[in-house]
């Protein structure tokens, strides 16, 4: 028997169903790298907000079965990945295992680390579905592993420019352009998840890995297409970073320009690709005249990304360093699984 490797695949989960909307909207806004207050203040805020949120929240998962697709999803790039690792020549004869493991519902880090730990692996990778890095969900996902009792593992902390990555998005695009016929004029608005303003000021470096990620796949693009980065899903009063991916799409109408929205910070569809992109913007791209509105899928088991991930791990068991950054630029995060900065 060949030595064991577990890949624990970090996401945030979604609810399974109905009654879980409620439970996973206050696990989600407990966790203090969410909500920053102090203890007492965020639990009340956590209670109030999954209370406030639920009904319609609820019908948002409805549209999708009554549940988040995100769980399934992480199981198919898992499954993909133990394909796609047992094929290198250097893991010949090495047993492969990825374990979800999701912030905010089943099964969670906890569950994931205790699942790990009874495996018992020679090796255990941390792998982040989070490819730009942040303290909200990749440091997030990384503190829970370590208060679970996850014991050592090797940690990949962020990849926003991977070949392979990016070659991916920037496929998913094409051949979402080339099926509408191709139409010009057009303009890609790089949709990501927002962050409260302040987390960004406060040094969390995934505003400029986005950017990285975008720079990276605009080479390998049509030449006359227009690029606009943009933010969505904000909740709450504070300033968050911008633009809005709505008010990218007015700009796009008042401008008479097409759109490409690509999520480029999901890796998976899930509420914010299926209703938010799909749905709520579409409609008002067509309330706009917005001359055509197309959507590039999430990566999901896409050949080239699974196997940029593969590479990864592969990476990381070979590496001198137990946390490896798959970056060109330079990148200096506090790593909760590392004694020292991380410098790659």
């Amino acid at each position: 028997m060949g030595r064991r490797i577990a890949v624990v695949l970090f996401n945030l989960g979604g609810p399974d169903g109905p009654d879980a909307v409620r439970p996973f909207l206050k696990n989600l806004f407990s966790d203090p790298a969410i909500i920053t207050a102090p203890a007492p203040v965020r639990w009340f805020l956590a209670r109030l907000i999954s209370t406030l949120r639920a009904k319609s929240a609820r019908a948002n998962y409805a549209k999708m079965g009554g549940g988040s697709p995100l769980l399934p999803e992480t199981e198919k790039q898992a499954r993909a990945l133990e394909a796609a690792l047992a094929a290198r020549p250097d893991m010949a004869g090495a047993e492969i295992r990825a374990f979800p493991a999701m912030r905010y519902w089943h099964p969670l880090v906890e569950e994931a680390a205790a699942a790990v730990k009874a495996w018992q692996p020679d090796e255990t990778v941390l792998l982040p579905l989070y490819p730009q890095f942040s303290t909200t969900t990749t440091r997030s996902s990384l503190d829970a592993w370590q208060r679970a009792g996850g014991g050592e593992a090797r940690v990949i902390c962020c990849y926003p420019d991977l070949p392979g990555f990016t070659d991916a998005h920037a496929a998913s695009v094409r051949e979402a352009w080339e099926a509408a016929g191709s139409p010009l004029p057009v303009r890609v608005l790089w949709s990501a998840h927002g962050l409260p303003q302040k987390v960004v000021d406060a040094g969390d470096p995934y505003q400029r890995q986005v950017e990285e990620t975008v720079a990276s796949i605009i080479p390998l693009l049509p030449e006359g297409m227009e690029h606009q980065i943009c933010y969505q899903s904000r909740v709450g009063p504070l300033q968050w970073i911008g633009p809005a991916t709505e008010d990218a799409i007015t700009q796009a109408g008042t401008d008479k320009v097409g759109v490409i929205v690509s999520p480029i910070a999901f890796v998976s569809e899930h509420i914010e690709t299926l209703v938010e992109l799909d749905e709520e913007y579409r409609e008002l791209a067509d309330e706009l005249g917005v001359p055509f509105y197309l959507r590039a899928p999430a990566l999901g088991t896409r050949p080239a990304f699974i196997e940029a991930l593969a590479g990864l791990v592969s990476t990381s068991l070979g590496a001198a360093d137990r946390v490896i950054a798959a970056r060109t630029g330079t990148c200096k995060v506090q790593c909760p699984a590392c004694p020292r900065t991380c410098t790659a």
